[in-house]
């Protein structure tokens, strides 16, 4: 029999859907509200042999082909067209050739092994695969397995609630990674976590390229424009049909609401932002997801379709539903397509379903969607990881190779063009004197760096002249990379009252002391502070801490805002600034 079990929470836990429509959001007031949340899993069932109890498109007909593989989760398909699957539970990868041509695949090739292995990208004759924490680079061989593997990344978060890591290779040749949060609903406290975060091929330059993703397993590149899509999971415990399962066009620097707003600007009661950030605040700085589907589906892997034994559906998502655990009547349990209209979303579809059904017993399941992939041939790989199978969705024509790539990707990620320093950019006149806890052009205590402490350094200055309302705080390292400048932090709307910050600031997007204080995004990818980490072959990195006295007494910007925006908002109203230059040289062997 299904495990059903229905809890009525109070206010103080939890909040309902009607409480959702107008709460006030403000710092210090909460919500008084009663939610009804369920816990049915539906009880597993064998498919019937011949899968006629899956249902698709007219012209599309189901068949197995691999079986008896435990775990089957993420697929990838190599650039010779062979199928591979990870296997969380069992901790490898195996490679599912079908050498005879028949439909089916040979016996499964376990080709790595790592406890935790779950998410597997190629990338030409490379494969890139992920663990909870780490990330590893290998070479494919000619006969489809792999060569030793190579450990790029060895420090992506703690999973927590969400350890089942994904990567891709984007159109930019960048390595993008999504961390899961470590919790349903929370303030994290390691800012990569419930992000997608972005790497060189070879691991290094990390960043959070976006972040308020809950749990973005599954993202793609939509082929006409190049633009990055995701599923984002919803929260658990909001009521059956809350929080919907999110569609995101992910953008870099933005941020997409998680914890505190979720859907179309909704906010969620049972946490507060952090002081001096109210709801309405957060909302403001959080982007919107473009469409929504049904709370507590689980979307999982999502992949483009690029085939052409499915015509109708080139330029769409396909996305596997892994099925909920947290809604009354289920929902999921089936893989769905997203119609895309001119590089735009339209709508959700389903493709194969029967999964889930009600009978005399109860629900039951016949498996639980995970991972999707588009053959050459195109057809369609779906993994189910609970019985142990992947279906191929094949077209009654006559399977076609899929047509070449077009070149490039369009509007493919560049990065920005380098940009003079802050004091440069604004033509600042000079006129405050600036005090740090290292000398000018001298090294840059390892507490303040990223592999150390992360502390922000503390600051002083004075010589602000007369009519000064208001201090900004930009550092900046010139000599980085990518981004030119890479920003370490940004902090404005300093009251003209406060000459001196102390020492480790916290990181949040709005300070309760000083009050008032907003704190910027800085190229990291999170808000406030972020330490010195040049690469250790770059030797050191100069490092300006700029600060600059406004007539202004707010920029009227809200917290989180970015460098490019700061700026504009400054024009015209610096009356002096001041710089303090640092080193930092990795390299060296300084840190503990």
């Amino acid at each position: 029999m299904p495990r059903i079990l229905v809890l009525t929470i109070p206010a103080a836990a939890l909040a309902a859907t009607s409480a959702l429509a107008q709460p006030e959001g403000k710092v210090g007031q909460y919500s008084d509200a009663t939610v009804t949340g369920a816990i049915l899993e539906p009880q597993p069932r064998t498919p019937d042999a011949d899968l006629s109890g899956f249902r698709l498109p007219p012209g599309a007909t189901a068949s197995v082909f691999a079986k008896d593989l435990v775990n089957p989760r993420i697929l990838a398909v190599s650039a010779e067209g062979t199928l591979y699957a990870t296997r969380r539970s069992v901790g490898d990868v195996v490679m599912l050739r079908d050498g005879d041509g028949d439909g089916q695949a040979d016996a499964p090739v376990t080709v790595a092994s790592r406890p935790g292995m779950h998410g597997i990208a190629f990338d030409g004759n490379l494969v890139y695969l992920v663990t909870v924490n780490d990330v590893y680079v290998a070479d494919v061989a000619e006969d489809g397995t792999f060569g030793p593997l190579r450990r790029i990344i060895d420090d992506l978060p703690d999973g927590g609630q969400h350890p089942n890591r994904t990567l891709a290779m984007g159109p930019d040749g960048k390595l993008y990674v999504s961390v899961g949060s470590t919790c349903n609903a929370c303030a994290e406290t390691n800012p990569e976590s419930a992000t997608i975060l972005r790497t060189e091929p070879d691991g290094t330059s990390r960043t959070i390229f976006a972040g308020g993703l809950r749990n973005t397993i599954g993202f793609d590149w939509e082929p006409e424009t190049g633009q990055l899509w995701g599923m984002d999971h919803g929260i658990d415990w909001l009521g059956d049909n809350e929080q919907i399962e999110e569609l995101n066009r992910i953008r870099q620097g933005k941020q997409y609401g998680w914890p505190y707003v979720h859907g179309m600007d909704r906010f969620n009661p049972q946490d507060n932002p952090p002081p001096g950030t109210s709801l309405e605040t957060w909302a403001k700085i959080s982007e919107e997801p473009a469409l929504g589907h049904t709370a507590h589906a689980a979307p999982m892997q999502m992949a483009f379709y690029d085939g052409a034994m499915f015509p109708e559906w080139r330029g769409d998502a396909l996305v596997a539903m892994r099925g909920s655990w947290n809604r009354r009547p289920p929902s999921g349990y089936e893989l769905v397509r997203i119609d895309f209209q001119d590089g735009k979303p339209v709508g959700i579809e389903p493709v194969m379903t029967g999964f889930l059904a009600e009978g005399a017993e109860g629900w039951t399941h016949a498996g639980r969607p995970v991972g999707v992939a588009v053959g050459r041939d195109g057809a369609v790989f779906v993994s189910d990881d609970t019985q142990g199978v992947i279906y191929r969705i094949a077209s009654e024509a006559a399977p076609q190779d899929r047509p070449p790539a077009g070149g490039p990707v369009p509007n493919a990620l560049v990065p920005p063009p380098p940009s003079p320093l802050a004091t440069e950019v604004l033509k600042a006149p000079a006129g405050l004197t600036v005090t740090a806890p290292f000398q000018p052009d001298a090294p840059i205590d390892p507490k303040h760096a990223a592999d150390g402490d992360n502390a922000s350094p503390a600051l002083s200055w004075d010589g602000a002249p007369e009519g000064t309302r208001s201090f900004v705080i930009i550092a900046e390292d010139p000599d980085a990379r990518e981004p030119k400048p890479f920003v370490h932090w940004l902090a404005y709307d300093i009251p003209a009252s406060v000459t001196a910050l102390r020492e480790g600031l916290p990181t949040e997007p709005s300070l309760p002391d000083p009050e008032g204080v907003k704190q910027g995004a800085n190229a990291m990818g999170s808000t406030g502070y972020t330490g010195p980490k040049p690469p250790v072959p770059d030797g050191p990195h100069h490092y300006h801490f700029q600060v600059f006295a406004l007539d202004l007494p707010s920029l009227d910007l809200p917290p989180a805002a970015d460098r490019a925006a700061v700026l504009a908002a400054m024009q015209g109203h610096v009356l002096a600034a001041g710089t303090v230059t640092g080193t930092f040289d990795r390299n060296q062997g300084t840190l503990p």
